[in-house]
């Protein structure tokens, strides 16, 4: 999957930064941290800043972030504090309304980044119309779980809250939500917050750094390379049911739930993160690196049995290097780099659409015939999960004259679901769903496929941190960790998330996208109430609409003024 990367979304990336010195905006190093997270999300990016007296600056909007954040945008988002996030729409349309941060102004003007994906949005969504009366205004559940978070504050009653009340509004937001959530958030002219679910699944850490003047700057971050390439240290994870809140003057942690299994996401080890990322403890290049060397006893096995020898070993780039190398080392093979990577296509698993996923595979890489021809190939990849760029890539190497290929995937079959953040929308649409291996070999077009096995993937990331138990392998065993996922809920998620369907939420159907409601894209392009069309302007953050103002209107709340490369988006 690495280049093949063709499951349909990848996770999030989320990040927050507090920097002591009032006097310095936090936005362009804010915008450098979600350039190292691109990886994780190249459909959309936004930050939010902080500035003074509690005014929020904001720029959001989809493409890459070095599309949507020239030099004139980011000097416009004024503050020492912010919250960036760069995203694939696991829930919700790829409308810019759906991308994040989100902000609501009551209580207190909250922004909320989130990693991964709820479960329960139909009953929340229920409990905000008829309890909370809080109107949702897109159909991502990152905004319903802002509002659930804004609710419990709201309940507090206070004029001006505290660490305390922080950590009691978050523990009920995980009391009422379930699924998988790694959240950054800011509080207008207080500070930050982290938050991560009892479970653990998404990835989230803090780390410091010291100032010239001997205080101290924060950041929040889903993978540690970007507080390593910020000269931040002393990484830690957050821990499952733990809330942090960093102010300019304190540093306050609290696990506000009870504990339950702590369960992080294997497929981080797998393909996520970047290779120089430690997650919970686990080095992502050293897991890799032990992925490789336990599937080269697998390949050793098959081989021997089936009487078959292999002259090469080639990786499918960038995310399988790693392991290929390893396995070759291990099983004394030659280790050849067999196709060029055009890096300035983006990667296929997170570009929504399996055409256009498709069309992109021969435009990203290029086979040379040297390596292949008359040779028997061994291609590792990190992992198959639909099988049509791999398809392409066998094709690839069997058209430059290679005799034979095999494929070894360094993750078991993939043949369910994931409910957590990553949009495997359709069982059907997965290779392995109801196939033998050798079934998978004949779809892919290969002469065989070898599986590395659940058990070995588990002791290669497991190796490195004991203390960690259980993995979140639910895309292998159809075990899903939290509860609540049952074959109703899995049919219904996938007659909404399918590549087909995922351009027509919708709009204020409850039902729509896992029963996230409201704000997903109308036909014709109408963005109003009952067919009228909604204007605005971009210029002094006017606000124009023909629908009712409590109408789903993309422009509600932070004014965003991106497309217009002059002004940066701000509101008080």
């Amino acid at each position: 999957m690495s280049c093949e990367s063709e499951a349909g979304v990848v996770v999030c990336g989320v990040l927050a930064l507090l920097l002591h010195d009032p006097e310095i905006d936090a936005a362009p190093e804010i915008c450098e941290g979600l350039s190292l997270l691109q990886h994780r999300g190249q459909d959309a990016c936004g930050i939010v800043t902080c500035g003074p007296k509690g005014r929020f600056y904001q720029c959001k909007a989809n493409g890459m972030v070095r599309d949507v954040f020239d030099a004139a945008t980011v000097s416009r988002l004024v503050g020492s504090m912010g919250v960036g996030h760069v995203r694939y729409p696991t829930a919700g349309s790829s409308a810019h309304a759906e991308a994040q941060p989100f902000y609501v102004n009551s209580p207190y003007g909250i922004v909320l980044a989130h990693n991964g994906n709820l479960i329960n949005t139909s009953s929340l969504l229920h409990f905000m119309d008829a309890t909370a009366h809080r109107h949702i205004n897109t159909s991502s559940d990152s905004e319903l779980l802002l509002n659930i978070f804004a609710d419990n504050l709201q309940k507090t009653g206070k004029f001006r809250i505290n660490e305390d009340d922080i950590f009691t509004a978050i523990g009920g937001l995980m009391n009422q939500c379930k699924g998988a959530f790694a959240c950054t958030a800011m509080l207008a002219g207080f500070g930050i917050i982290a938050f991560r679910d009892p479970n653990g699944i998404r990835p989230i850490g803090m780390a410091s750094r010291r100032t010239p003047s001997g205080a101290l700057d924060y950041m929040f971050a889903s993978e540690s390379v970007v507080a390593d390439a910020g000269g931040f240290t002393g990484w830690q994870d957050v821990r499952p049911g733990e809330a942090i809140i960093i102010t300019r003057s304190s540093v306050s942690r609290r696990v506000v739930c009870k504990p339950q299994t702590f369960a992080p996401d294997i497929f981080e080890y797998v393909y996520f993160a970047r290779p120089d990322s430690v997650l919970d403890g686990i080095s992502v290049y050293r897991s890799r690196m032990a992925m490789g060397d336990l599937l080269a006893e697998e390949v050793r096995r098959v081989l021997g049995e089936k009487g078959l020898s292999v002259d090469v070993v080639i990786p499918v780039p960038d995310t399988s290097r790693v392991a290929a190398l390893n396995l070759a080392q291990r099983l004394g093979l030659p280790y050849r780099e067999g196709f060029v990577k055009n890096r300035y296509v983006g990667r296929t698993f997170i570009m929504p659409g399996q055409q256009a996923r498709k069309k992109n595979v021969r435009r990203k890489l290029n086979a040379m015939a040297l390596e292949f021809a008359d040779k028997n190939v061994l291609l590792v990849d990190d992992s198959i999960v639909r099988g049509t760029t791999s398809k392409e890539i066998v094709q690839m190497a069997k058209d430059v004259g290679a005799k034979s290929v095999i494929v070894a995937s360094c993750a078991p079959p993939i043949r369910h679901s994931n409910v957590y953040g990553i949009d495997m929308p359709s069982r059907v649409e997965l290779v392995a769903h109801g196939r033998s291996d050798t079934d998978i070999a004949e779809a892919l077009g290969a002469d065989l496929v070898i599986f590395q096995t659940l058990p070995d993937l588990l002791s290669a990331v497991r190796q490195f941190n004991t203390e960690i138990t259980t993995f979140d392998c639910s895309v292998f065993t159809g075990e899903y960790v939290t509860g609540g996922v049952d074959e109703s809920y899995l049919a219904h998620l996938e007659t909404l998330r399918g590549d087909n369907i995922r351009q027509k939420t919708v709009v204020g159907d409850l039902g729509a996208l896992e029963g996230k409601g409201g704000g997903g894209e109308r036909p014709n392009g109408v963005n109003g109430i009952n067919g009228h069309a909604a204007t605005y302007q971009r210029e002094a953050g006017e606000v124009s609409s023909g629908a009712p103002t409590n109408g789903t209107d993309d422009t509600v709340g932070l004014y965003n003024s991106w497309g217009t490369k002059q002004d940066a988006a701000y509101m008080t």
